[in-house]
């Protein structure tokens, strides 16, 4: 990966919709470390949603979060000087903190960069598989809130089979990484893997007919 300005998917008043595993993984600076990237507006320092890969026994030199970072630890298990973060872990480093993250085993998983307001000061980690969950908005979704501050808001939400949401508007946008299960809406059906962004004030009916799992941040766009 070079320092030179790459702009990938990055006017968000437009709606777009990935499926990550198409995409190549391409190198990082850090040895062993790739990734599939998302949206990217920036060089190396970049605000930027990605897939990262570590391999077994790799590391990223300490660095720190310019614009804050959140985590959703997708497989294996990742560690800094700060903890251990396994499968359903969901991170929150502010702005202006910093880590050395590493992963002796391997690990993969979902990164948002640079996205966080700077007043958004607390640092979260949540392990999804032991929290409780809330009852959804209606019939068979259960919702795990992670991170709120002002109109942001950031879960995970399950899907049971054959649940349908009413029709809403995306009120300052949203963004779905699909973790399982595949996710539908009237425009199309997206397996576990697919990213969509929907820009403010643009509105869907989502369901599932088989189920899913999906991590969401809304009110950022």
């Amino acid at each position: 990966m070079t320092t030179e300005h790459l702009t990938l998917n990055a006017d968000r008043t437009q709606r777009c919709t990935i499926y990550s595993p198409s995409l190549a993984w391409v190198d990082s600076p850090s040895s062993g470390v790739s990734r599939r990237m998302l949206e990217r507006d920036g060089g190396e320092v970049a605000r930027a949603t990605s897939i990262v890969r570590y391999a077994p026994g790799s590391a990223f030199s300490s660095h720190t979060h310019g614009g804050g970072e959140e985590i959703l630890v997708l497989e294996g298990t990742l560690q800094d000087e700060h903890g251990v973060y396994g499968p359903g872990t969901y991170i929150k480093n502010p702005v202006g903190t910093s880590h050395a993250p590493s992963s002796p085993d391997g690990c993969t998983l979902f990164v948002k960069l640079r996205h966080l307001d700077a007043r958004d000061a607390e640092r979260v980690v949540i392990d999804s598989r032991r929290s409780q969950w809330r009852q959804g908005m209606v019939e068979g979704l259960k919702v795990l809130p992670l991170n709120t501050f002002e109109t942001q808001n950031t879960a995970l939400v399950r899907w049971a089979p054959h649940t349908f949401f009413n029709p809403h508007r995306h009120w300052g946008g949203e963004e779905i990484w699909v973790v399982e299960g595949v996710f539908s809406d009237e425009h199309g059906d997206y397996p576990a893997g697919s990213w969509l962004r929907s820009p403010h004030m643009s509105q869907h009916q989502p369901f599932s007919r088989e189920g899913c799992l999906i991590l969401v941040k809304t009110g950022h766009l």
